[in-house]
């Protein structure tokens, strides 16, 4: 019988993406298996790179629209849409990132996530029924209160004013007027995707975490504070939601929490997402190697990485992963502990990290190779 082999990597970053791994994997595999199955299922985690194997899953085109950025001027920004799957995929830093400021612009008592509202409501326009939010690179610090009001959530001040939806504006909002929100939140599924796990407020909270790399002062910063205090007090009181006891609601500034209450959104984690796009579970039900790999293997990969979801799932089948790596850096212990069947660093004599870059596919295809002829 052929051997069903799944080649789920995740990028090589700088040197080789996602569907580039697969391909050299395939390669090395067919010189010992001419017959064998393989399966690709490029994967990732949330972070860089993540559009391209989302498009690849959800069949999607790219859709461009103006949109406001962090600081309320016009830029293009763009999202995937799928006529097919009705699934839009938005990235927030397309809208709403550092990316878009200059270094001198940050200041997240003044930016807003008003661009990543507009993004959701051209796609609820164009008939999404499910949207995949990525949230990770924001300039932001406002809870998501910017999104909430370009789908036509209205936030006032104690004198009924509407205020602009900004980070240093939390701590005058008393109430939220949502009588004009876009009635097509009602029947949408919205999912975030979100790794890490901080509270909407608090030392391990939004501002306090995050609000220095976003340009926030140490006064700016417990300011911000309090006002994620006081919005999760409103909250809590409009709408019965304790968003301080939501893991990851202070994500992106609290576009966790906000897109928590105003989009009705459940934060999932990135590389769980990506899986359940990929069918990734059915997909490697009867194969007899999981092969999968980043440019590095250390602590980090082994928590809530690529990775770390492939060998999850992997373990669930009782299927053997093996890791092909760019530079790998766990001890034996680790991979035992970790539960990879076979590790592997893919650079073939001594070379300096360009060189090694550059040659990354030619490596892996020979580490696929001799990791086929070893179980043959």
């Amino acid at each position: 019988m052929a051997m069903k082999f799944v080649i789920a990597p995740d990028k090589f970053k700088g040197s080789l993406t996602g569907f580039e791994f697969c391909d050299a994997v395939e390669e090395g595999i067919k010189m010992v298996f001419k017959d064998a199955e393989i399966i690709k299922k490029p994967l990732a985690d949330g972070g860089d790179g993540t559009m391209e194997v989302a498009k690849h899953y959800i069949k999607g085109e790219a859709v461009t629209v103006t949109v406001n950025d962090p600081l309320f001027r016009p830029i293009n920004a763009s999202y995937l849409y799928s006529d097919e799957t009705k699934i839009a995929y938005i990235e927030m830093a397309e809208a709403s990132g550092l990316k878009l400021l200059n270094v001198d612009e940050f200041n997240c008592m003044e930016t807003t996530t008003s661009g990543t509202g507009e993004l959701i409501y051209d796609a609820l326009e164009k008939g999404a029924t499910e949207i995949i939010l990525g949230i990770g690179g924001s300039a932001t610090n406002d809870g998501g209160m910017g999104m909430a009001n370009a789908l036509g959530y209205r936030f006032l001040d104690d004198n009924g004013q509407e205020l602009i939806p900004i980070g240093k504006n939390l701590s005058k909002v008393k109430s939220i007027d949502d009588s004009n929100k876009n009635n097509r939140l009602d029947s949408v599924k919205v999912k975030v995707a979100c790794d890490v796990t901080n509270p909407f407020y608090g030392l391990q909270g939004a501002a306090y975490i995050y609000g220095a790399q976003k340009g926030a002062s140490e006064n700016e910063i417990i300011y911000l504070n309090q006002g994620l205090c006081n919005f999760a007090e409103i909250i809590k009181n409009r709408y019965k939601i304790d968003l301080q006891k939501v893991s990851g609601a202070g994500a992106a500034g609290g576009v966790g929490g906000g897109a928590l209450v105003f989009l009705n959104g459940e934060l999932i984690s990135g590389n769980n997402l990506i899986k359940e796009l990929a069918d990734f579970n059915n997909a490697i039900k009867g194969a007899d190697w999981i092969i999968t790999g980043e440019g590095q293997l250390d602590e980090q990969t082994l928590s809530g990485k690529t990775i770390d979801g492939v060998v999850t799932s992997a373990k669930m089948n009782k299927i053997p992963v093996a890791a092909l790596c760019g530079s790998v850096s766990i001890s034996v212990a680790q991979q035992q502990k970790f539960g990879l069947a076979y590790v592997a660093s893919i650079v073939r004599g001594i070379s300096t990290l360009k060189e090694a870059m550059e040659h990354s596919k030619d490596n892996l295809v020979n580490a696929a190779f001799n990791f086929a002829s070893l179980i043959k």
